[in-house]
């Protein structure tokens, strides 16, 4: 590691146009910064998870008919991998924009923050188009591949379509997210995201109760709340919110910013879908067991969700911190934020963890009570508890890595290690020991492979930038 801090640019805010808004991640305590980054983050990814299941409890419990509400839920259940994997792929394309923009940022280069956002914003739009009309020509092969049944394919296929119109919208969404993030605000987008997914819930009620609609209904206020959300946050950086200020007259794409945030995000985009991948390859054997199985596993991931939330926002969080260093060339500090991140996320979810094992049949219960249901997701939840202590590590050196913009190295480990693994354990091991315990066990052994290997990839990379520490990502 290198031996000496790097000295950095003055911390002259107001070199960068409303800068004073911005907080200040290149001087100061850490901690403090990272809590106010980190929080928010997890705060959103808690109340986006609540605004999923509002969809599923509308169509489920006021559609009109027995029937035609069990088949809307299954409609809307099943579209749900795929749009994990479209999520999931979006927001770590926009992570390339995040970091491009917070090293422009600690560098004070006004002129590549105004590139790299501009290109950003235009990217999310024509990618999303290009990806919803390509998207339309494969909805029937996607829904075969996933053996949605026959009586609920027409409202699946409706449902999957609708969302699809809604890609340029919603990748836009999440590139203007990316800007407010790399700035250091987190809280903007919370607060509009709190209101988006609001309007979503009366969208909702209004189609199904209303109007009558079902499936169609959800999906068109999906589409119209994101729509919200992007409308929202385009006309703040319009309005200059931060360091950053969008014009049309500048709305192009730049190439080397956008080589720059493909290098960058695609790596992230794909790793976050090797995630949900290999969960769904581990849910088919989840799925051969038995329905009690299924239910106790399905209320006890409703659960852990959320502190997966807390590892995930951290590592977020120490991206943007890292990155913002990095450009001004404060690499000890990138350091400082890294360990800080890993102390607040260990804490965190230590807390979550034994707020879960207390509790857990209670909250388990809320879902069904049932005690061998309940039995069962207890489980789970201890494996997957588990399992989160790497995940600590796994996200924080990610986001770490990421923050200097090296995005492939723990994309390849991921892929190597947690899908592998778990492909393996799958086909392999599962058959040999078909029990719920067994394919429980796979998630620890799995993460723990690849703590171990990100870990590693970035001592690696930490040598090179002792020797040689700006142009590691150059």
């Amino acid at each position: 590691m290198p031996g000496q801090e790097q000295t950095a640019a003055p911390a002259d805010n107001a070199r960068l146009p409303g800068a004073r808004r911005m907080p200040d991640l290149l001087h100061g305590h850490i901690w403090n910064k990272l809590l106010i980054l980190a929080l928010p983050l997890a705060a959103s990814s808690m109340l986006q998870q609540l605004f999923n299941a509002a969809d599923v409890a509308v169509v489920g419990r006021f559609v009109e008919g027995a029937g035609h509400a069990r088949a809307a839920m299954a409609a809307v259940g099943s579209n749900t991998p795929i749009i994990n994997l479209l999520v999931c792929f979006f927001v770590g394309t926009a992570l390339g924009a995040t970091v491009l923009i917070a090293q422009c940022i600690g560098r004070r280069d006004r002129d590549g923050i105004r590139k790299a956002a501009h290109t950003g914003v235009a990217l999310g739009v024509l990618g999303g188009l290009g990806m919803a009309l390509l998207g339309q020509l494969i909805v029937e092969p996607i829904l075969s591949v996933m053996q949605v049944p026959a009586d609920v394919l027409e409202p699946a296929e409706l449902y999957l379509r609708i969302y699809l119109c809604g890609l340029p919208i919603i990748l836009l969404y999440n590139f203007e997210e990316a800007i407010f993030r790399s700035m250091g605000d987190t809280r903007t987008p919370l607060i509009v995201l709190a209101c988006s997914g609001m309007l979503n819930v009366l969208l909702n009620l209004f189609f199904v109760l209303v109007l009558k609609r079902s499936v169609d209904g959800v999906a068109i206020a999906t589409v119209a709340s994101n729509a919200a959300s992007a409308a929202v946050l385009g006309l703040l950086l319009c309005r200059g919110r931060g360091c950053v200020k969008l014009e049309w007259r500048h709305l192009r794409v730049d190439a080397v910013s956008l080589r720059e945030i493909l290098r960058i995000g695609i790596p992230a985009g794909v790793q976050g879908m090797v995630f949900s991948i290999s969960n769904i390859c581990v849910q088919f054997a989840i799925n051969s067991l038995n329905t009690v199985v299924m239910a106790a596993s399905a209320a006890a991931y409703n659960l852990e969700v959320f502190t997966y939330c807390i590892t995930s926002s951290f590592g977020q969080a120490c991206t943007t911190i890292v990155g913002q260093n990095y450009g001004a060339n404060q690499i000890r500090r990138c350091h400082r934020t890294l360990w800080t991140s890993i102390a607040f996320s260990g804490v965190l979810l230590g807390s979550a963890a034994w707020l879960m094992l207390s509790c857990g049949e209670e909250f388990l219960s809320l879902f069904n009570p049932d005690a061998e249901v309940v039995s069962i997701g207890m489980i789970r939840l201890r494996y997957i508890l588990i399992a989160h202590i790497f995940s600590v590590f796994i996200e924080a050196f990610t986001g770490y890595l990421r923050g200097f913009g090296l995005s492939l190295a723990p994309a390849l480990c991921v892929l190597g290690c947690v899908c592998g693994t778990r492909f393996f354990w799958v086909y392999v091991v599962f058959p040999i020991y078909p029990t719920f315990s067994c394919i429980m066990a796979v998630y620890p052994v799995s993460l723990g492979l690849t703590a171990l290997f990100i870990i590693g990839a970035c001592l690696f990379y930490q040598r090179r930038m002792a020797r040689s520490p700006l142009p590691v990502c150059r």
